[in-house]
């Protein structure tokens, strides 16, 4: 497939810039399989729409204060994004300067301190060794800035630090939310239960790799970035007494969907901890989940792609088309959709 295949047209107004008042006020789009009718409905009718015995899916990362500034000796601005804390202070990084910095310089840091640039990687990454007062975790809460999304075109304010983070969040490490994530509150979770509807916990650390573009016509030739997740043997443990009963899985994001589907043997679904660089687009079977709770993602991106491989890229194409007429909210702020399987997969 091609990547010009995964291309539509939306409106910049449509991007939400700015988080709901409340989390789960957003709406959320019904793709059923086949050829049924979209449905309009609101994230608050989950409950509803799912089944007592079904097992939502969490992904349990935290954000880190992850974009940092400085400048060169001679002078020039840096702005650097974290993608992996490699170490206690070995980062790598994306960094943008007029100059591409050297191994062996030093970028001094807005906060105090400096890092020493050790390596660029075949990726285009940077390595850098860290010199701050005190841990770096700790220096980072001081000094970083909460890494919101490019097309987010403003400075993160006090709000963020709160809704940029789900209300699940535990272990930190990400730089970008698992925005589906986003519309889940408290109230809405306990319904669920109310319902019958258990959840479980997986961890992927988002990377800013996630906001690349495919850089290549052809998809065969995509080369996917690398992300740490951890699929416990307590989420397997759910997983398969949810299947043995006649239940659900649904995953709460595509970054649940990767680290399942990473986890996926020919024996079913094992506990993994490591890195996971799968690219899931349409050709390659989903075998882990039956639902998927979803944002809207951007043209052209790996995330359309995984969830056009999970329920068909032109019945994605079209629903998407029916979020723009219908002027649902884009991107890590904006609406959900459900989605259900294109057809029935084997599932194990």
């Amino acid at each position: 497939m091609k990547t010009s295949d995964f291309r539509y047209d939306l409106p910049p107004e449509l991007i939400a810039q700015q988080p709901l008042v409340e989390r789960s006020a957003s709406r959320l789009l019904v793709v059923p399989p086949g050829d049924a009718a979209f449905a309009d409905r609101g994230i608050r009718d989950l409950p509803d729409l799912l089944r007592a015995g079904d097992l939502l899916v969490f992904n349990d990362t935290r954000v880190i204060p992850a974009r940092l500034f400085g400048h060169k000796a001679t002078g020039g601005r840096v702005e650097i994004l974290i993608e992996r804390l490699l170490g206690d202070d070995v980062v790598k990084v994306q960094v943008g300067a007029s100059k591409t910095p050297k191994p062996g310089s030093l970028i001094e840091l807005d906060g105090g301190g400096n890092a020493e640039v050790i390596d660029r990687d075949d990726r285009g990454f940077f390595i850098l060794r860290f010199h701050v007062e005190g841990e770096l975790a700790d220096w980072l809460q001081r000094v970083g800035q909460l890494p919101l999304p490019p097309y987010i075109e403003r400075t993160p304010d006090a709000a963020d630090a709160e809704r940029y983070q789900t209300v699940f969040a535990e272990r930190a490490g990400a730089v970008a939310a698992p925005t589906a994530g986003l519309h889940f509150d408290e109230a809405l979770l306990q319904a669920l239960r109310d319902r019958g509807v258990d959840d479980a916990r997986v961890t992927l650390h988002v990377g800013a790799g996630t906001f690349q573009p495919v850089r290549v016509d052809n998809l065969d030739d995509h080369r996917m970035h690398s992300e740490w997740i951890d699929v416990p043997q307590a989420l397997v443990d759910k997983v398969r007494a949810t299947r043995a009963a006649g239940g659900r899985v649904i995953a709460v994001g595509t970054t649940v969907l990767r680290a399942l589907e990473s986890a996926m043997t020919p024996d079913g679904l094992q506990p993994f901890s490591g890195e996971t660089d799968i690219f899931i687009y349409p050709g390659i079977a989903v075998r882990s989940v039956d639902g998927l709770v979803t944002n809207f993602h951007l043209p052209e991106s790996t995330l359309l792609m995984l969830v056009s491989a999970f329920a068909g890229r032109e019945r994605i194409l079209a629903a998407y088309e029916h979020a723009v007429c219908e002027r649902y909210r884009f991107f890590s702020y904006g609406d959900a959709m459900l989605l259900w399987p294109q057809s029935d997969l084997s599932r194990k």
